[in-house]
């Protein structure tokens, strides 16, 4: 019996990846890879944060999206180069479309990047893009189930925002089994209570970036180490990882 192996291609997306990461450390320039589902308010979020930083800090924003340039127009109205990132259909950003966003910015010139990927809580957390971090987005208008239906992302972030708080009387949102179904994820990550529209956790939040970049807390880059997951996760629900690692038998 032949056995052929078809290489996860999600191996060449590492790679790639490694090297983005190896690149920004040698210009000393922090990647912060932003995910979340639509409407969480990862544009809202940069529109707080880059003023809050841009005094100390030289800012590119990468923007992921299916189509339109619509979050980058908003970007650019802040004075921080953007690059629009057009997926033309595909659910998250991968790291070739990355570097090439990267090669439009002058990295010389900028000490923080943020990547802004494309409006998805499920396939970006599986895609390394050479970030330093990756925070995940939660609005309160999404429910507090979200950890435990889309474990992934929640065990691969840094950090969460938890966004849109200025609504949380408005819903049924519980805190209590938000936290519990995270922390059996994820015992690391810091939670930020945030509401853009009153400004509640941005000066926390950004405190937390500027400590990021200054290498003061440690963070842990994409690990592919899915082993807390094994009774979570079964190998059938990762979808890009069954579809681009397969195995025939003749």
């Amino acid at each position: 019996m032949n056995v052929k192996v078809l290489r996860n291609v999600l191996e060449a997306n590492d790679q790639l990846a490694s090297r983005i990461r190896n690149q920004l450390a040698a210009k000393k320039i922090s990647a912060i890879n932003l995910i979340s589902g639509p409407g969480a308010g990862k544009t809202s979020l940069l529109e707080k944060t880059i003023p809050a930083l841009s005094h100390h800090y030289r800012i590119g924003v990468l923007e992921g999206d299916i189509a339109t340039t619509r979050d980058a127009d908003r970007i650019a109205k802040l004075g921080v180069p953007v690059v629009q990132l057009l997926t033309g259909g595909a659910c998250h950003l991968e790291a070739p479309l990355v570097q090439r966003g990267l090669n439009e910015l002058d990295l010389d010139a900028l000490d923080l990047v943020f990547i802004e990927n494309v409006g998805n809580i499920a396939c970006p957390a599986e895609f390394d893009l050479g970030e330093k971090a990756k925070v995940g987005i939660l609005s309160v208008t999404e429910g507090h189930d979200k950890p435990a239906k889309y474990p992934l992302l929640f065990h691969e972030i840094s950090a969460l925002v938890l966004n849109k708080m200025d609504l949380l009387p408005h819903t049924n949102f519980d805190f209590d089994q938000f936290l519990s179904d995270f922390r059996k994820l994820n015992a690391e990550a810091t939670v930020f209570k945030v509401s853009c529209q009153t400004g509640q956790g941005i000066g926390e939040w950004t405190h937390w970036l500027e400590h990021v970049v200054a290498g003061e807390i440690a963070v842990a880059p994409h690990s592919h180490d899915h082993r807390i997951l094994d009774e979570t996760i079964q190998p059938h629900q990762h979808p890009h990882r069954q579809h681009h690692a397969e195995v025939a038998r003749e």
